[in-house]
């Protein structure tokens, strides 16, 4: 048995009531338009369901990511200031850079404050110390030295270091703000029977109970539009691409609201995963789905331990399903980073230019690795795992001559030195996809290089770099 997110001595249970669950429900078609349950209630709200912080903070996310990418080389105050705005900032004003309003795909909110006022990232991101990036900082400091860095790199990406600074902060961000946030927080310590109990409502004078508010907002950070219960993989994903205003569109009004409509961060990679044949958004959105008509059952009564046993089930179920998302992405970024080096190593030993290429390698490098060390953020130690991870990437991709980035000095620049040659670093990408895929038993497995390990060694004359981690 997988040990995921154990924090209750009652996990056995709990699992068996998860696994109960995942075969049993039947779901609602949408996520909302839950009853107000909240006992004496005087308002005029019919629905308790709110998650527009989080549905904000995606946006923030987007926007943030679109910004990483404008630098022009030099030194940009003025950039990492209005980067800093949708990082750590709450100020009124600030204009939506992502997603906008595309051909025919109409989104209906050009501004933050719009969707939630007085929102920022920074305050929701993960506090621990993150190993797998040089220089043993927390969530946040990590964050904000990629702003920095970001700012002054041409288009977001230094050959010097092999960085990406758009995808490595992007796929770091979306595990240490919206995944830790639901699965170690909301989903976790929230439940406690005494934390945000649903007898009474999430803070005084609001229209929804504690444990009805803690659920929709573990909702809203995984990014699923409300109605993806009654999407395809496919038109999940395109929504994303903003390819379908009429499947987007559920409610028809001829905008797309980025509040309940829009496809974002995992659920994007979730569905991403389900065109294989998958079904993790659906499980995950699901077991959301009935987790909070359990808790609407309940009448505004604080829950009993039987339904809020089932209600950890639920949320295990989605645990579970989430990080192996996460796990899925790294893993099919991987094999992209496997058949990069593969080009690049025919392009070097025909003293071909390689810039093209490596820029390509570096992207699908900063994917692969802002998804690893998302992994860290859930709450639980990874272990022994974790650790091979690391020390199989690395702290940057490989360079064409031979280093990686090592650390980072006194000064505050990332230093390289080593010699690890390309084919040694695909060794290591193939063995970290068997890893991934044995660690949380992966189903998609997109990009899967595992097969080519003999061909590899073999084209490689030794078997010496398949020993090294």
């Amino acid at each position: 048995m997988n040990k995921l997110f154990i924090k209750n001595p009652a996990f056995l249970l709990i699992t068996l009531v998860a696994t109960s669950l995942s075969f049993g429900s039947v779901h609602a078609n949408t996520y909302g338009n839950f009853p107000v349950t909240v006992k004496n209630y005087s308002g005029s709200k019919k629905d308790s369901t709110s998650y527009t912080g989080q549905m904000a903070r995606h946006v923030l996310h987007n926007s943030l990511k679109k910004l990483t990418g404008k630098g022009n080389g030099k030194p940009n105050p003025e950039l990492k200031a209005k980067m800093l705005s949708y990082y750590v900032g709450k100020d009124k004003g600030r204009k939506i850079i992502d997603p906008t309003t595309k051909d025919d795909f109409n989104i209906k909110q050009t501004m933050v404050d719009q969707i939630s006022k007085g929102k920022n990232l920074k305050g929701k991101t993960y506090k621990g110390l993150v190993n797998g990036f040089p220089g043993q900082m927390t969530g946040p400091e990590v964050i904000e030295f990629m702003i920095d860095k970001a700012s002054s790199t041409k288009g977001g990406f230094d050959p010097l270091t092999g960085y990406n600074y758009p995808q490595l902060l992007s796929k770091f961000m979306m595990g240490a703000v919206f995944y830790s946030q639901a699965v170690n927080n909301y989903l976790d310590e929230k439940l406690e029977a005494d934390n945000k109990p649903n007898n009474k409502p999430y803070k005084k004078g609001k229209h929804y109970t504690g444990k009805e508010h803690v659920w929709d907002e573990a909702f809203g950070y995984f990014g699923a539009p409300a109605h993806a219960m009654q999407l395809s993989a496919k038109q999940a994903y395109g929504i994303a691409k903003k390819k379908d205003m009429k499947v987007a569109d559920a409610n028809g009004d001829g905008v797309v609201d980025l509040y309940t409509e829009m496809t974002f961060a995992h659920a994007y990679y979730a569905a991403d995963s389900d065109k294989t044949g998958t079904k993790y958004m659906h499980t995950i959105v699901g077991a959301f789905i009935d987790g909070r008509k359990l808790i609407s059952d309940a009448g505004g009564s604080a829950l009993t331990d039987e339904q809020r046993m089932q209600l950890m089930g639920y949320a295990k179920t989605i645990k579970t399903n989430w990080e192996k998302v996460i796990a899925e992405a790294a893993f099919k970024y991987a094999g992209s980073c496997y058949k990069d080096l593969e080009k690049l190593r025919t392009i070097v030993e025909s003293n071909g230019d390689a810039s093209k290429a490596f820029a390509a390698y570096g992207k699908h490098w900063g994917e692969m690795k802002g998804f690893l060390m998302a992994l860290e953020t859930s709450g639980r130690d990874l272990g022994a795992a974790g650790v091979r991870m690391n020390r199989l990437v690395g702290y940057g991709p490989v360079l064409l001559g031979g280093g990686q980035v090592t650390g980072i000095d006194a000064s505050g620049n990332l230093q390289t030195g080593g010699n690890r040659s390309m084919g040694e670093y695909q060794v290591h990408m193939i063995k970290l996809q068997k890893l991934l895929g044995d660690t949380f038993d992966l189903k998609a497995r997109k990009n899967d290089a595992t097969g080519q390990m003999d061909g590899l060694l073999k084209s490689l004359g030794t078997s010496r770099s398949a020993e090294n981690d």
